[in-house]
């Protein structure tokens, strides 16, 4: 018990050591870029404020959450701390501006995270068709995987495609050299990554896990992750010929962490 509580406290003091880093970075770099002085009036309807007719998808920086679902994961006080990533419904987190979603689910279709679950996948379902109901110009980009360890659930490219219908934006590369208006009124690019079952194919509703990739790394040390972010975002084309959205993590100490795609 001693070495383990001794381990943990090394730990915190090399968190604690590597955000002092990043601070002093920013102090001599600063965190100025291209569009970062640009802050919407409306969170909900951030996309409609870009000028969707001139606006390409490969334009666009994709703010989005990590365990997008885990807000009732677990039991309350027990299990929740080990499992939960946010502490918002997924509908909250699109009002607030997420537009990249990261859903696991189980064989029975439920939403998990390790060996925890939660609601059903419908409930995240639910969420998103109302915030599209409510808005007019914002994409989601709904990433679903089958949890590491976990079996599909059966039929699932057909359940997703009865439930999302002509919310679709059905998987083509050209979409990326497209401006928001003309992928409209379609709002939806669902990219479902299985174990076993077959992925998505070109021209279909579904994407395939090609169009949605990261170099993730398992750490909490916020230098660590920031200088791999770094070496593999360097290493990615340009987006004007990429034909795939790369996720970048940036990592908080603190559970609720946010991921941004470009």
């Amino acid at each position: 018990m001693g070495a383990q509580w001794s381990k943990q406290i090394e730990r915190r003091k090399a968190v604690i050591a590597e955000k002092k880093r990043l601070r002093q970075l920013q102090e001599r770099c600063g965190c100025k870029f291209p569009g970062s002085d640009w802050h919407p009036i409306d969170r909900k309807k951030w996309m409609s404020s870009l000028d969707p007719e001139k606006v390409k998808v490969n334009q666009i920086v994709w703010p989005g959450t990590h365990n997008s679902a885990t807000d009732k994961i677990g039991i309350r006080v027990i299990t929740r701390p080990f499992a939960q990533c946010q502490y918002m419904s997924v509908y909250r987190q699109l009002v607030l501006g997420a537009r990249v979603l990261d859903i696991r689910v189980e064989e029975n279709g439920n939403v998990c995270h390790g060996i925890l679950n939660t609601y059903s996948v419908d409930v995240v379902i639910e969420d998103v068709k109302q915030f599209v109901a409510e808005t007019e110009s914002e994409i989601v980009i709904l990433e679903i995987r089958t949890e590491y360890g976990r079996k599909d659930p059966p039929a699932f490219d057909k359940y997703l495609r009865e439930r999302l219908g002509e919310l679709l934006i059905h998987q083509d590369d050209d979409v990326f050299e497209k401006t928001i208006a003309e992928i409209l009124p379609r709002r939806i690019i669902c990219v479902w990554k299985p174990h076993e079952s077959p992925e998505g194919k070109t021209g279909g509703p579904l994407w395939n896990s090609g169009h949605l990739i990261d170099n993730w790394i398992n750490t909490d040390l916020p230098a660590k992750k920031f200088e791999s972010n770094l070496k593999y975002l360097s290493k990615q084309p340009p987006v004007t010929s990429r034909k795939y959205f790369y996720r970048v993590e940036n990592t908080s100490h603190r559970k609720r962490t946010t991921l941004w795609c470009a």
